[in-house]
């Protein structure tokens, strides 16, 4: 059963904690990660995207000139792609970029991911993390005391002084323990979580 140390806010070690193997010991298998990082890429294309073709553009039902005799080159309709106001060739058009991939499967790559994280000792475990005001500079020398620089800060609940203290800071992000996932795990380098995340963790995979 893998043990970390658990830190105050001033990096003074406070104590242990024992993780859950189920979930912080997994072999790791870097193709189950990588299926769900591009499930969830895909999941977030809207696939909205549309150009009108020759047949969607208004106008042109009528013949520019005669075919012969103008000596210039026939044409058909005032639409056509080579001409200016015409449709466009080969444009995108509304798709949907939906992947399957069954919810095991998802949970088991969060599970990888963590344990890929506790591994690579990228895992920091603090004892609690609050702020007596929104203030960006308290937040950013709790992450220079411990020397982070592109974190992830996991919290057990909504906490408007922490996330508002660390929006306008660059390659940080907050994000509530419900909302942990594979892409924001493996996309940033050190990631912190207090005891009460840690326990809601477990206690949501550990079914």
């Amino acid at each position: 059963m893998p043990t970390v140390d658990v830190y105050n806010t001033n990096r003074d070690v406070v104590g242990q904690l024992e993780l859950s193997e189920r979930i912080f010991a997994v072999p790791v298998k870097p193709h189950v990660m990588h299926e769900v990082v591009l499930y969830q890429l895909a999941k977030r294309r809207a696939g909205t995207v549309k150009t009108k073709g020759r047949s969607d553009v208004a106008g042109g039902g009528k013949k520019p000139w005669r075919q012969k005799g103008t000596g210039r080159a026939r044409a058909g309709t005032s639409r056509s792609p080579i001409w200016r106001g015409g449709g466009t060739i080969h444009g995108p058009h509304p798709r949907a970029y939906d992947m399957k991939v069954p919810k095991q499967v998802r949970r088991l790559a969060l599970k990888m991911a963590l344990s890929q994280k506790v591994l690579d000792n990228d895992m920091t475990v603090l004892d609690q993390f609050q702020l007596e005001r929104i203030k960006t500079k308290d937040f950013a020398s709790i992450l220079t005391r411990f020397q982070f620089r592109k974190t992830l800060v996991v919290v057990a609940q909504q906490d408007d002084t922490v996330e508002k203290s660390a929006r306008n800071i660059p390659n940080v992000k907050v994000l509530r323990s419900e909302g942990l996932n594979v892409y924001d795990l493996l996309n940033y380098t050190s990631v912190i979580l207090t005891r009460e995340t840690i326990g809601k963790i477990e206690e949501a995979l550990g079914s």
